[in-house]
């Protein structure tokens, strides 16, 4: 089969994990006979150095045109002091908004040969975690109306449609019936009326999910409970601006956020996939970086947007079966272990495909 990828290498370490993975994929091409068109694209810190503006549009009109898009990493301490409308963030901001990607998707997995590297007591995490967050990514607060009363206020709205609540709720309750048929929902129904509103909604979606659980916390205690008793989760949904404190909260708790992939979808089977690490520019350049995050990000690619399930099974487990032998890049190296870096380990992984 034949599919058409739009690459967004990005910024920092971008480059050099985003080729690692696309060996990784060019070897399953090899092996499950299928062809994947790369067309390589710019976005954030490139994309201003190139043209001026952290979003151009040819990128969204070639993403658009695409079965999926894979992200490395945008930004970076170079662009630190552009206006905020033209920095990386900006058009990462705006690449989600121009492509419909309205459902972040952020699993937290810990894996079994990376337990010593879990903060947490082991009588806490157990035999391991598993949990997905689910956030709204293209409303709320950070696309809300803002303003600044010269030098003695400003303000940021946070806003809800109910067909943007319904649609991320719904999205989360199909994910959970592939799961374990939990979703708690995350909000500040005590305090907010946004909340208050966007409980209503969801509420309302779980009347179609009967066989599904749905629990409420409000999003300070949901931040204590990942800590004290993360086993709990299934699945979380949430809004724009507690989901991407949340979703990062849950990363750390296993262990290291080089590990941890993400994907952006649409209506539809259309995403965007990426690690939900930095652009890492102190270490950009020097094969340090672990791409471990990018390559099972392209496993989900392969996974929600390409219907391609045993190809994606087949990529995570290479990577176990890797971290199994002991190879480990510097931010998850430990005694005993064997230091690679970046080429190194997805070049084990690719020989353990």
């Amino acid at each position: 089969m034949n599919f058409k990828i739009a690459v967004i290498p990005g910024d920092g370490i971008g480059p050099e994990i985003v080729g690692t993975s696309l060996k990784v994929l060019d070897k399953i091409a090899e092996k499950y006979d299928h062809v994947f068109d790369y067309t390589e694209v710019l976005a954030g810190g490139a994309a201003i150095d190139a043209c001026d503006t952290p979003l151009p549009q040819e990128t969204v009109d070639i993403c658009l045109a695409s079965d999926a898009v894979l992200l490395g990493a945008l930004g970076g301490p170079k662009w630190d002091n552009v206006p905020g409308d033209k920095r990386p963030e900006a058009g990462l901001l705006a690449l989600r908004k121009s492509l419909g990607l309205y459902a972040n998707l952020r699993p937290a997995i810990l894996f079994d040969e990376l337990k010593a590297s879990c903060p947490l007591k082991p009588e806490i995490i157990g035999n391991g975690l598993d949990i997905m967050v689910v956030r709204e990514l293209t409303g709320g607060i950070y696309f809300g109306e803002k303003g600044r009363d010269g030098e003695n206020a400003a303000w940021d709205i946070m806003k809800y449609t109910r067909p943007e609540v319904l649609r991320i709720a719904r999205k989360a309750f199909d994910i959970a019936m592939k799961r374990n048929k939990k979703v708690t929902n995350v909000d500040k129904a005590n305090v907010l009326e946004v909340s208050r509103f966007w409980r209503s909604c969801v509420e309302e979606v779980a009347k179609d999910y009967p066989e599904v659980e749905l629990n409420h916390l409000y999003v300070d205690n949901a931040a204590m409970q990942l800590v004290i008793n993360p086993k709990q989760f299934d699945v979380i949904v949430t809004g724009n601006l507690f989901g991407d404190i949340l979703s990062d909260e849950a990363s750390m708790i296993t262990g290291s956020i080089g590990m941890l992939p993400s994907a952006s979808m649409a209506d539809g089977k259309f995403g965007m996939f990426e690690p939900i690490h930095g652009s890492a520019p102190d270490i950009a350049n020097q094969n340090k970086a672990n791409p471990i995050a990018t390559i099972v990000s392209v496993a989900m690619m392969l996974r929600y947007s390409l219907d391609l399930t045993k190809e994606a099974n087949a990529i995570d487990a290479a990577v176990q079966k890797t971290l199994a032998q002991g190879y480990r890049t510097g931010d998850i190296f430990s005694d005993g272990m064997t230091l690679v870096g970046t080429i190194e380990m997805g070049q084990k992984i690719i020989e353990n495909l």
